[in-house]
């Protein structure tokens, strides 16, 4: 499962939890397109509870997609990554150094009010 969720304001909600394929892929990436269509200066908080690979076909239709989203990551300013997956958090805070004006930063779920403090700071 892929759950995009448009929380509030200029915020969105991302929670990925198991296996996803070519269809959820579709999906998540339609709604995220669709919900973020007008936010500006976003914030987003990413909940990864159960992280397995993508199938290649989910992976393949992402990459498809790559030059849509890397526009829409211009639309946020800050990413909160919620994971137990140490490997998880160092990739997210990575990720993050590859984009300028975003900022990505890594959270223990116990950590999750530390995380929303940040997203709002």
């Amino acid at each position: 499962m892929l759950e995009v969720i448009h929380s509030a304001g200029n915020r969105i909600d991302i929670v990925l939890n198991g296996k996803i394929d070519a269809n959820v892929m579709k999906k998540a990436l339609d709604d995220l397109l669709k919900e973020s269509e007008n936010i500006e200066d976003g914030v987003m908080l990413y909940r990864i509870e159960d992280f397995q690979f993508p199938s290649l076909a989910a992976m393949a239709h992402e990459l498809s997609r790559m030059p849509t989203l890397l526009k829409l990551m211009k639309k946020f300013k800050r990413i909160a990554v919620l994971s137990d997956k140490k490997w998880l958090k160092k990739i997210s805070e990575l990720e993050g150094k590859f984009f300028r004006n975003l900022e990505i930063k890594a959270f223990d779920f116990k950590d999750i009010e530390l995380a929303e403090n940040w997203l709002q700071s």
